[in-house]
This record gives C-alpha cells, sequence and structure tokens, in this order.
C-alpha cells in the first residue's frame, strides 16, 4: 500500500478495455448516465476515460462537493471547467457568488459559454448524488448545444427528466452490471498487484465480491500484505458492505502504525493536507504518506495539481469513520475541534463550524455562525446557513444572542421578514448581557439587520436610529474580527443609502452609498460594492440625466466582470437607466433595459424594486400614449407600494400619473373618486395639482385646469413643473389664449433643455401646442424638433437595422444635430429643401438604430462619426 511498508507491490488500476470501449460509445449520446452504488468504479472509470492514450477530449469536468446545497457554488464551478477547458479562465470577467442567485439566468450563461466550442466537448458532472437541487441542470440537459454531451456520475438516479432523451435515443446508461469486473479482470488485477492466487482462489474472490471493484480493490491491498493469499479469500463472506468492513479492518492491521493513525484520524474531514495530517496525528510526514497513497491507489485522490490537497474516496472515508467510531471513541471531540480550530483560521468556515457541532461545542458553533451569516448570504450559501441551523438540536444556546442573530439572517434571505424581525427581537434582548468586547460588533449586526428590515418592509422612518453604530469599526480585536466588522457596516452602509433614497434624502444617500461601495471594494466584497452602485444610480436622481446615466452603466459594467448582468443585485441601475431613457423619450431602447431588468427580477421577492419596474413601465406606455397599458401598470405599482409600511419618494408621482391616466381614458368617475379619497397632505402636493388639471381638461373645463395649477403646491422636482407649464398651454390653447399657450409651451422647454426632457410632452399629449409654437420666437429649436419626433411616433416602432454607412449628405446633416438648429434652419445652411433635410434625418435614424436627434448624436459620438 505505501513505499514504507515493505511488502508486495501496491494494487495497480488496470486498463479495462472493454468497459472503456463501453463509455466511449455511451458518450455519443447526448447524455451518457453512469448509476451505481458507492464504490463501484465510476470515478474511476472517468479518469481512465479521460486519460485514454491516443484519444484528444475536450473536457469540462466538475466534480460535486460533499452536501452541496447552494446550487449557485457548483454552477460557478460548471462555469471555471467550461473556461478550463476553453483556454479562457483568464479573461476579464470574474465568477463571484451572490445571494440574489437567479437559477435561469446561470443556466443561460452556461449555455452560451458550452455554444462557444467549435467542436465536440464533453461536460463531465462526477458524484451528481450530492447535488440537493438539479432542477437547472434538468433544464440543461433538455437543450445542450449541438456539439456538447454530457456525462453524469452519481450512486443513485435523480429527477433529471431523462425519459424525453431516453425515448429519443439521445440517453446511454452504463449500470452497475456493466460496472462489475469479470472473472478476467479480477485475474488482471491480482496479476498487476503482484498476488498469486490459484484459479480457485481467484474464482471464489469473484464470487464472494461479486465483481465490485471497491471490494476487489480493498481485497488486494489486505491480501498485499497477507502470508496466506488462499485462506485470505475462504474467510470472509457476506455483502458489499460486510465484505468492505472486513477487507478495511484487515487492511489496516496489516499497515504500519503512522498510517493507520493518518488514515483513521483524519478520515473525519472532508479533504486534507499534510499540514492537516500532521495537526491530527501529533506527528510528521503526513503529505509524503498522502503522496504515497494516491501513486498506490489506495482510495486516495489529489484534488490539486500540486498535489497539496487529498480527498478519499467517499466509501473509504464512510468505512474508515466507523472504524475511527470503534477504536477511538474518545478523541472524537477534541480531533474534531482540532480540525474546526484549523479551518476557521484559514477561513474554511462551513466546514468549521460543521466540525465545532460534531465535537458538541454547541455554543462555540452558534457564535461562528451568528458571526460569518452575513459573509455566508453574501458568497451565496443561504442553503447551507438553514443546513447548519438544522443541525442545532432544539433549545440549545437559548441564553444568547448568536443562533437568533444567525436565524433572523437567514429568514431575511428568504424574504420571510415577520419570521426575522422575531429572531431579531430575541437577539436584541439578550445583546445586553454580551461582554463589552463583543458587544460593538453584535450591535453593529443588529444594526444592520435592523437597516435591511426596513428597507425590505418600506419603513424608511426608523432608519435614522441606527446610524450611531455605523461611525467607527471594531476598536479592538483580530484581523478577523475586524473583516466581520466591515462585512456588517458594508451592508449597513448600502442599507442605510438605499432608505434615505426613497425618503428623498438624497445628499445623505449618495454619501452613504459612497462609502459602502468604498469598504465594499477595499475588503473584497464585489456584490456589496456592484449593490451600493446600482443604488447609488436611483440616488442620484436629483443629478442630471447624464450623470444618472453615467452612474448606471458603470455599475452595469462592473456587474457584469461578474456574471451579474442580469442578476437582481443591479436591477436598480438597469431600471434607473430605463427611466433615464424614458425621460429623454428614447422609448424603444427603455424598453429593451426594462425587459432586461424584469429578468433581472424573476427571483427578487420584494415590493421595493418591483415597484420601480412597474411604475418605469407604466410611464413608457403613457408616453406612448397606451394608457390602458400605462394604468395596468400603476395600479401594479400601486399594489406593491400597499406592501410597504411608510411613505416613499416616488408615491406623489405614481399616484398623480394613475389619477391622470383614469382621466386620460375616459374614467372620469374613478379619477373624481380616487381624488376625494387621497389625505390633505397629498392631496397638497403639486403632482396631485396636476393630475386635477387632467381631469378638468378632459371635464372639459379649461379654466378649472388653470386654477388647479396655481404653483403654490411643494414639487418633488421640476418634471413636475415641466408637466404643469403643458397642461397650462394645453387649457389656454382650448380657451383661444394661443400667446399664453406658447409662453407656457417655452417655459417647458426651457426647463426641459438641461436633461433634453422628452416624456412629460408625451405623455400630456402636446404635439398640438409644440407645433403651433412659431419656430423664431423659441430658444430651444433643436430640443423642439427632438420633442415632436417623438411626439409625432417617430420612436413606437423597432428602428431598421443598420445596413449601410451613412452617405456623404447625410453626414453633412449629422453634423448639424448636436446644434440647436431647427430642420429648416438646417436646410438654409446647406441650400436644400427642408424635405431633403427630413428624409436625411430619417435614414440617419434608421442606420444608427436610434429614435431620436440627441440619442442619435450620442451613437454617432460613439462611432466616431461625431467628436
Amino acid at each position: 500500500m505505501s513505499s514504507r511498508a515493505n511488502h508486495r507491490a501496491a494494487p495497480r488500476l488496470i486498463q479495462r478495455a472493454d468497459l472503456l470501449a463501453s463509455l466511449t460509445s455511451a458518450a455519443d449520446a447526448k447524455v451518457t448516465l453512469i448509476s451505481a452504488p458507492a464504490g463501484s468504479g465510476k470515478t474511476s472509470l472517468l479518469r481512465a476515460w479521460a486519460d485514454e492514450p491516443g484519444q484528444s477530449r475536450r473536457l469540462a469536468v466538475v466534480q460535486v462537493r460533499r452536501d452541496q446545497h447552494d446550487a449557485q457554488q457548483f454552477w460557478i464551478a460548471v462555469l471555471t471547467a467550461i473556461r478550463d477547458a476553453h483556454g479562457t479562465s483568464g479573461d476579464s470577467e470574474r465568477l463571484a457568488a451572490t445571494p440574489d442567485f437567479n437559477q435561469g439566468t446561470i443556466v443561460d450563461r452556461v449555455r452560451a459559454a458550452l455554444g462557444e466550442f467549435p467542436d465536440r466537448v464533453y461536460l463531465v458532472i462526477d458524484d451528481l448524488h450530492e447535488l440537493t437541487s438539479v432542477d437547472a441542470l434538468a433544464q440543461l440537459l433538455e437543450e445542450l448545444p449541438p456539439q456538447v454531451h454530457a456525462i453524469l456520475a452519481t450512486r443513485r438516479d435523480l429527477p433529471l427528466r431523462l425519459h424525453k432523451l431516453r425515448l429519443a435515443g439521445d440517453l446511454a446508461e452504463i449500470r452497475d452490471a456493466d460496472l462489475r469486473f469479470t472473472r478476467r479482470e479480477t485475474r488482471e488485477l491480482l496479476e498487476a498487484s503482484g498476488i498469486t492466487l490459484s484459479e480457485a482462489g481467484a474464482a471464489k474472490l469473484h464470487e464472494r465480491t461479486e465483481g465490485w471493484a471497491a471490494g476487489l480493490r480493498l481485497a488486494a491491498i489486505s491480501m498485499a500484505s497477507s502470508p496466506d493469499s488462499e485462506r485470505f479469500v475462504d474467510e470472509f463472506s457476506g455483502s458489499n458492505r460486510t465484505v468492505a468492513e472486513y477487507l478495511l479492518a484487515e487492511m489496516l492491521d496489516g499497515q504500519p502504525a503512522e498510517i493507520q493513525q493518518l488514515l483513521l484520524r483524519t478520515s473525519l474531514l472532508d479533504r486534507v493536507n499534510g499540514e492537516l495530517g500532521d495537526l491530527l496525528t501529533g506527528h510528521p510526514g503526513s503529505e509524503a504518506i498522502l503522496l504515497d497513497l494516491e501513486d498506490a491507489n489506495a482510495f486516495v485522490v489529489s484534488l490539486d495539481p500540486a498535489r497539496t490537497w487529498f480527498r478519499y474516496h467517499h466509501l473509504f472515508a464512510d468505512l474508515l469513520r466507523l472504524e475511527l467510531r470503534r477504536r477511538l471513541p474518545e478523541q472524537l471531540p477534541a480531533l474534531h475541534r482540532l480540525a474546526a480550530q484549523w479551518l476557521s483560521k484559514h477561513g474554511e468556515t462551513v466546514e468549521a463550524i460543521r466540525h465545532t457541532q460534531a465535537a458538541g461545542d454547541w455554543a462555540v458553533a452558534a457564535r461562528l455562525l451568528a458571526d460569518h451569516s452575513f459573509g455566508l448570504t453574501l458568497d451565496g450559501q443561504a442553503q447551507t446557513i438553514e443546513a447548519l441551523l438544522r443541525a442545532f438540536p432544539p433549545g440549545v444556546a437559548t441564553d444568547d444572542p448568536d443562533l437568533p442573530l444567525a436565524r433572523a439572517t437567514n429568514e431575511l434571505a428568504r424574504g420571510r421578514l415577520d419570521e426575522a424581525a422575531a429572531h431579531l427581537t430575541v437577539a436584541e434582548s439578550a445583546v445586553a448581557a454580551i461582554g463589552a468586547d463583543r458587544r460593538h460588533r453584535l450591535d453593529v449586526a443588529t444594526a444592520a439587520l435592523r437597516l435591511s428590515l426596513a428597507r425590505k418592509r418600506g419603513n424608511f422612518a426608523d432608519v435614522v436610529d441606527q446610524v450611531r453604530f455605523l461611525a467607527s469599526p471594531t476598536a479592538a480585536g483580530s484581523d478577523s474580527d475586524a473583516a466581520l466588522d466591515n462585512d456588517l457596516r458594508a451592508t449597513a452602509l448600502m442599507n442605510l443609502g438605499i432608505a434615505e433614497a426613497w425618503s428623498l434624502g438624497n445628499q445623505d444617500s449618495q454619501r452613504h452609498l459612497r462609502q459602502g461601495a468604498e469598504l465594499a471594494r477595499s475588503i473584497g466584497r464585489p456584490y456589496l460594492e456592484v449593490a451600493c452602485l446600482a443604488e447609488l444610480a436611483f440616488a442620484s436622481k436629483i443629478e442630471p440625466f447624464a450623470t444618472t446615466a453615467r452612474r448606471c452603466r458603470e455599475a452595469i459594467a462592473l456587474a457584469e466582470q461578474h456574471g451579474w448582468g442580469t442578476e437582481p443585485v443591479i436591477s436598480p441601475a438597469l431600471l434607473n437607466l430605463a427611466g433615464v431613457l424614458v425621460w429623454t423619450g428614447e422609448f424603444d431602447e427603455a424598453d429593451r433595459w426594462l425587459r432586461r431588468a424584469a429578468r433581472a427580477l424573476e427571483t427578487d421577492t420584494g415590493p421595493l424594486i418591483g415597484l420601480l419596474l412597474h411604475l418605469a413601465s407604466g410611464m413608457l406606455f403613457a408616453g406612448r400614449q397606451q394608457h390602458d397599458r400605462a394604468l395596468a401598470e400603476f395600479r401594479t405599482a400601486e399594489d406593491l407600494q400597499a406592501q410597504l409600511e411608510g411613505p416613499h419618494a416616488l408615491a406623489r408621482q405614481l399616484t398623480s400619473w394613475r389619477l391622470a391616466t383614469h382621466a386620460r381614458l375616459g374614467q372620469l368617475a374613478e379619477a373624481r373618486a380616487a381624488l376625494a379619497a387621497l389625505d390633505d397632505d397629498l392631496a397638497g402636493t403639486a403632482e396631485i395639482d396636476n393630475a386635477r388639471a387632467v381631469i378638468r381638461l378632459a371635464e372639459g373645463d379649461p379654466a378649472g385646469a388653470l386654477a388647479a395649477l396655481d404653483g403654490n403646491s411643494p414639487a418633488i422636482g421640476y418634471m413636475t413643473v415641466v408637466e404643469a407649464h403643458l397642461l397650462a398651454a394645453l387649457a389656454h390653447r382650448e380657451l383661444g389664449e394661443q400667446r399664453l399657450a406658447n409662453r407656457a409651451t417655452e417655459n417647458a422647454l426651457a426647463l426641459s433643455e438641461a436633461d433634453r426632457l422628452v416624456l412629460p410632452f408625451a405623455m400630456t399629449g402636446s404635439r398640438a401646442v409644440l407645433e403651433a409654437l412659431p419656430r423664431h420666437e423659441t430658444a430651444h429649436a433643436a430640443l423642439l424638433a427632438t420633442v415632436l419626433d417623438v411626439v409625432r411616433g417617430s420612436s413606437i416602432s423597432e428602428p431598421a437595422a443598420a445596413t449601410a454607412p451613412l452617405s456623404p449628405s447625410e453626414l453633412k446633416v449629422l453634423r448639424y444635430l448636436p446644434t440647436n438648429l431647427s430642420r429648416p434652419e438646417i436646410a438654409n445652411a446647406l441650400s436644400v429643401s427642408v424635405n431633403t433635410v427630413n428624409t436625411h434625418i430619417r435614414s440617419i435614424y434608421a442606420k444608427l438604430r436610434t429614435q431620436g436627434r440627441s440619442s442619435a448624436v450620442q451613437r454617432a459620438r460613439e462611432l466616431r462619426l461625431l467628436a
């Protein structure tokens, strides 16, 4: 078994040519399933097939880790394996986990990555039975790209919906009976291991083991140190499990003491290295033994190219653990504690907690879990936290805040807000009894949870109470304590900034979100950095639209570096970018971003960001004069608003637009009833004044509309004032006061110029007042031209694809688009007709795939057609 043992040659793997040929043939199918019990030789077969001489197969190999509760960790491993197979593992996109796991999105990414291979590639997944959720994998297997073949090895059949593949002849199966050694292969294995056994003895060994691979290998290892191989075969019989236990005991007894100690004491680990082996055995030399054991094919496999980490075959490890409990039961708790301490020190938190639980140190395990629950959640391991929580006995550690704190974090991640609040209350009541050395960090943790809870519930008024815990990090403690504290502070700053943004506290919001992003970047928490930057876009709503759009695109670009382009974390940036495009009249592009945001929010359960999605969608439909669809979106947004515990920054606009849309659809009774039902504070705002004016106009009362627009009510922002000017223009026009209508329209254009605002003109149906405005009386001819393009419907249909470069004449017209010149003025400057300019502009828009003047200029600059 080992070069240290001075006995006959260790058992060597033999080339099972027939079995390899069977796998080669089976791998031609779309999906190959290798399903057999532990110890049947599945992994050995896959390795031999992968290393088969004369073959050059492209393989993406994934081994599922034991008890893989979080599917996201598995899918990141799949993507990494695909990149390694493709030779693109060094690309700029960094794979990272997110607590907001969108399973459908990651399956799309995997399918797209597999589709990039120019020729045949095999996706090989070993130990698939360890994966607790296979729904997404089943989806992938049904839609594999043409050149991709999947090979799955598992101890048991899983609900992968393979029946369609089986009926279509696209599924090949290798089962337990196919993997069993024949009598000839049994003889070859014995000969390769240097074991002399009679024909009758070899036949008996084959019969007793039933050709079971693990049993034969264990027997070969044991017989290598046995003085009488024939007698050895005669002395055991029974089932596979009984045979294995007997053979393992025989094998261990024949090994030197240091090998026995290493195998037994380290069997409680899922993976082991030399340092851990030395720690658990109490003497050096473990790495050399592990290397020898792997070289001897003694159920030890290296996990990395440098051969520093190893694992035991799962069946072998199970049998060793059983033997450890028999031989050294009193030493088990101490071994688990040693392992936990080493793993915790080296950042293996989950395994450290599991070993601490196995040692029965429940209070220590609870503290570890509480300390790291935020970090584990950020790492996308919410299901793992849940499994760790289930392992605690009922009633354990009831006097400490740690378990309630971990449970609150877990429930919050699952969207169960009432349960989270209940656990958090228990934790807060227990913090007072904690020593000062931990109290500050626990205060920060509970504050961070309170902030998150308030944000998810929309209870923004209470968040200021939590700020005092964010002023400084932990004053003393280890580096790991500081790291834990920073995780909490970054999370808390993010939640505080979000809550302030929705409470109209924009300046404080931007400051806190920037601080959160900077801290997250410094501590290596990309999820928090992206989340803060994505929310910063919403907090920037009082900034110029260009600033908001730039921040959105920067946040989206950073998210895409980590593969989060359609994950919930980036949805605020997606929605705010779409919102900017709606405000500036670029409806088709806004629609595309809204669809992407909706995809990102498929797994989000909170009402807040969903409210923003439906509000932006309602704005888009209102701008397109599709009022029935706009009303449906506004109603859905108000339903989500009702789930919040307090008011938010956009509530007045939402209510105003919903009332106005009722009126524009002729639903005047509903509009009047809803208006009468408003409380006095809301009814006295400029946004509701605008809605009141729309209702009066729909009733045929332009004078009443003007009376509603007295200009004395508080407004959220200048967009409300632009809308008011346009409604006044419409009212003056109906009263025959064209000069006043022109003045109000010009006022609206003047306010809109800086941000190139278009939506209020489209939403209010202001085409008539815009067309009536004399061109020589406006200082905003370029904006007027852009707005008229939109309100006349030029942006509603999808623009044609760019099929040709711009002509010389079109380039000449293009150079005038960034100016304030109107189309007639451009025609005059170029000495061509207005119709010619109109034709060229339509062609420019089509070729650049844009919908208006400002977007055409932006696109032309991107293409370097303009400076």
